[in-house]
């Protein structure tokens, strides 16, 4: 019975490595194509608000409102939300960075609401409330975009009346600061330029990524608007939007920058989220997704794209299994060295996306170890975050820090918004010392085509919970802050 259980884990796995394949492919054979925008006339450009939803983020609230206030776009016809429910200095920063461009005639508002309801899903359906405006651009606290974006992304909007969402690509301002920024650019760079691109030009559903995009508000309101009820309210609204039959756009050309996590909890918190509130949608999407008009093909990539958090859970299980089967009949984890093949899916993504973007491509690739490390190590947090997807809805809605790192020397370690180490380290701990065993015992059994697998286990823990615990090791001083290097 175990062994059948573990071949069926080892085969769920390998769907989603074939899915990577799949994409990589669709991606090759649709890169060429281009969105040709139409020009537009100085009367024509219509009202867009630009709405940032912050949440205590005194260390790039300021970089956000000056980027906003940069924009290239008429000025008449362009509103700025800073959607401010923080509890700290933020506020007084905020406010001080809006009147200062007031002063220079931008249309910059700090709003506040009377109470955090909804998280960020509450603060931008609260903003459409305040303004008028036909379109909504949203950027998180860590995004500077370029004064071109709007110019470069409305006009898609104007030639398709069924055009609901845009979606830019996510670009770096720090991705060279260390190893874990390394790795998540290449991460980030893969779903962006290969998956968003493969699945949106195949007519594939693909998701809003929560900033860097462009929404138009009648999509929003006619898709019943922003709901909190998941912890990923940009997954949801999308896939609503476009079930309703509103039409999404990716342009890839179109980048906007942000700030990758430097901290390895700060990430940990960050796909924590994104893993329960991926799970929460599967959960409120799978009846509506069965019950539309997509064909088969769409319904299988969607749900193979909501569903890819799962993959950590069957991880941890697959380890788990691994041992009792090597002490009792090691033979058995013949189909863990099938996953070779499913497993070149993901870093063919890597680096078909990577050699798309960079001239130093393949030194950048020299990182993919790191991130097949990390994506292992964190499985245990994703998985606790994974679960809880599963039994409720809705949740504390914890944000990812923002420390404005751009630069190799610029520091955070000494940030009040620094995280500690939570519970999850100690079952990384001893994950670790489970995966050691299984490796031990996988070379004295000679199922030497599993200890490959098992050794990214054991190194994936031990880089994550040891990151964890030696970056929390010291308090920061009371009142001591971020002063970036310059």
């Amino acid at each position: 019975m175990l062994k059948f259980f573990y071949t069926l884990v080892v085969a769920w796995l390998s769907l989603y490595g074939i899915q990577a394949l799949v994409l990589t492919i669709l991606y090759l054979r649709h890169r060429g194509e281009k969105v040709a925008l139409p020009a537009v006339s100085a009367a024509d450009w219509p009202a867009v608000v630009v709405q940032a939803p912050i949440y205590n983020e005194r260390h790039v609230v300021e970089r956000l409102i000056d980027a906003a206030a940069a924009l290239d776009y008429p000025r008449d016809r362009l509103e700025i939300q800073v959607l401010d429910d923080s509890t700290d200095d933020t506020t007084v920063l905020a406010e001080a960075r809006a009147a200062h461009h007031r002063a220079a005639g931008v249309n910059v508002r700090v709003i506040r609401r009377p109470e955090r309801t909804g998280y960020k899903a509450g603060a931008l359906a609260y903003g459409l409330t305040q303004t008028r405006a036909g379109f909504c651009a949203v950027f998180d606290a860590d995004f500077a975009p370029h004064p071109d974006f709007l110019r470069r992304t409305i006009p898609a909007f104007l030639t398709r009346p069924d055009l609901g969402m845009i979606q830019t690509r996510w670009s770096h301002l720090n991705d060279e600061y260390s190893p874990l920024t390394h790795a998540q650019s290449l991460a980030l760079d893969g779903h962006f330029v290969v998956e968003q691109t493969g699945r949106n030009r195949s007519g594939l559903l693909i998701n809003f990524n929560g900033s860097g995009g462009v929404w138009r508000r009648a999509c929003i309101e006619a898709a019943d608007g922003w709901q909190a009820d998941t912890m990923t309210e940009d997954m949801d609204l999308s896939y609503r939007a476009q079930l309703a039959g509103w039409r999404s756009l990716y342009l890839g050309d179109v980048d906007a920058p942000a700030e990758l996590p430097p901290q390895m909890e700060a990430f940990k918190r960050q796909q924590a989220r994104w893993a329960q509130g991926s799970v929460q949608c599967l959960r409120k999407l799978a009846q509506p997704i069965l019950r539309s008009r997509l064909s088969a093909a769409q319904k299988i990539m969607a749900f193979a794209h909501i569903s890819g958090y799962l993959t950590h859970p069957l991880m941890v299980v697959l380890l788990l299994a691994a041992l009792p089967l090597l002490w009792l009949a090691p033979s058995s984890l013949a189909p863990f060295t099938g996953l070779w093949i499913a497993s070149l899916g993901p870093p063919l993504v890597y680096a078909v996306a990577a050699s798309a973007l960079y001239a130093n491509w393949k030194q950048r690739m020299l990182y993919f170890p790191v991130l097949a490390a990390v994506g292992a190590g964190i499985t245990w947090s994703t998985s606790a975050a994974v679960w809880q997807g599963l039994i409720r809805w809705g949740g504390v809605f914890a944000r990812t820090p923002k420390f404005r790192i751009e630069g190799r020397r610029d520091r955070w370690a000494g940030s009040r918004y620094r995280l500690a180490p939570n519970w999850t380290v100690l079952g990384e701990l001893a994950l670790l010392i489970y995966a050691a065993a299984a490796v031990v015992l996988a070379y004295v059994r000679g199922a030497f085509g599993a200890a490959p697998f098992l050794l990214i286990y054991v190194a994936g823990f031990a880089l994550v919970a040891g990151s964890s615990v030696w970056q929390g090791r010291h308090e920061p001083r009371h009142g001591q802050t971020h002063q970036p290097a310059r």
